[in-house]
């Protein structure tokens, strides 16, 4: 066997997977922007359904408590909107959660999650009902939202996301 008949299809492979490998680079700097924005967009409107009373908002860029990737002030002083993560079953759980001024839950909605369609989807699907269960509740009070019956890790992995956002609004109002 030569070397040549070796080195050829080497050689026709590297050259494939660097066109290959540009395309995709070219192909991600295309979309990138487009993504992020589309996110970005998504993201405001949730913050305007989870807390309606809000005319416009502003970035707390103060620390936040451990798995709140971000929070916003209403610039009406209506309340704040906090994004939370948490582990559940299945993975992930984001969630944006709307607090009044006064503390309470405004709404909240869930953004991404990789739970077990059927059961622990049950927990995060905005339109299964669950987070109206949280609806009003306070620091003092949510705790006492019952677990979905059969999904009760994705159940506290909810709960602790919300009590994250609890605690960051008591971080932030105490901060003004």
């Amino acid at each position: 066997m030569k070397i040549k008949e070796i080195v050829k299809p080497v050689v026709v492979l590297v050259c494939i997977c660097l066109v290959v490998t540009g395309a995709l680079a070219y192909v991600n700097s295309v979309t990138q922007p487009i993504i992020t924005k589309a996110e970005q967009d998504k993201a405001a409107e949730a913050r305007k359904q989870v807390l309606p009373t809000a005319d416009d908002f502003t970035e707390i860029k103060s620390k936040l408590p451990q798995g709140v990737l971000d929070a916003y002030k209403a610039n009406n002083g209506k309340g704040y909107v906090f994004t939370v993560s948490e582990k559940g079953y299945g993975g992930e759980i984001k969630l944006i959660c709307g607090i009044n001024a006064d503390g309470s839950i405004s709404d909240i909605s869930t953004l991404t999650h990789s739970e077990t369609s059927g059961i622990g989807s049950r927990v995060v699907d905005n339109s299964n009902g669950y987070s109206k269960n949280y609806k009003g509740k306070s620091v003092k009070d949510y705790e006492g939202v019952d677990a979905v019956s059969g999904a009760t890790i994705s159940s506290k992995a909810y709960k602790k996301a919300v009590g994250d956002a609890l605690a960051a609004y008591d971080d932030v109002k105490e901060a003004k």
